[in-house]
């Protein structure tokens, strides 16, 4: 079931994300998120009219959110997201739903394209990218720097 999240996700999500920073180049961030911090997150997106979306049966199975590009007005209609689904939610079509999820919430408050920035190192979130119309737009090369190695950005672009 894909629904907002609330603030009592936080803690799961947490878990989820603070995985993927501390074992995964999935994302350049060093620095593990507290459950305040997230919801926090989630209470932004949701007054800001964006969506933060979790994936849930009987437990957190992905999230998605999204919001502004870059800040400023001649932006607005600019949206990036960030996707990540738990280990064995891969393959399963979650991480489909959750991006249909996502870019009709997004469509809905008028958002013309969406954007994803994504390690050059994640092959796979590349791939995914690409399966559900996707467009490689640019590579930024050595973009991001964790675990002592510099990472290249690819950046993805989908019109909606």
């Amino acid at each position: 079931m894909i629904r907002p999240a609330t603030l009592a996700d936080a803690p799961a999500i947490c878990v989820l994300w603070n995985t993927l920073i501390s074992d995964t180049t999935a994302t350049f961030t060093n620095t593990a998120k507290t459950p305040g911090e997230v919801a926090d997150l989630i209470t932004q997106r949701h007054a800001g009219g964006h969506a933060f979306l979790v994936a849930d049966e009987g437990g957190l199975l992905g999230y998605a959110t999204y919001a502004q590009f870059r800040g400023g007005d001649g932006y607005a209609t600019c949206m990036e997201h960030s996707i990540n689904l738990a280990p064995a939610s891969i393959g399963k079509g979650v991480g489909r739903r959750l991006m249909a999820a996502v870019e009709s919430h997004a469509r809905a408050q008028g958002a013309h394209q969406m954007i994803a920035g994504i390690s050059g190192e994640n092959i796979a979130a590349v791939a995914f990218h690409s399966a559900v119309g996707y467009v490689q737009i640019a590579t930024i090369p050595q973009a991001g720097c964790k675990f002592g190695r510099f990472i290249d950005l690819v950046l993805v672009q989908k019109f909606l």
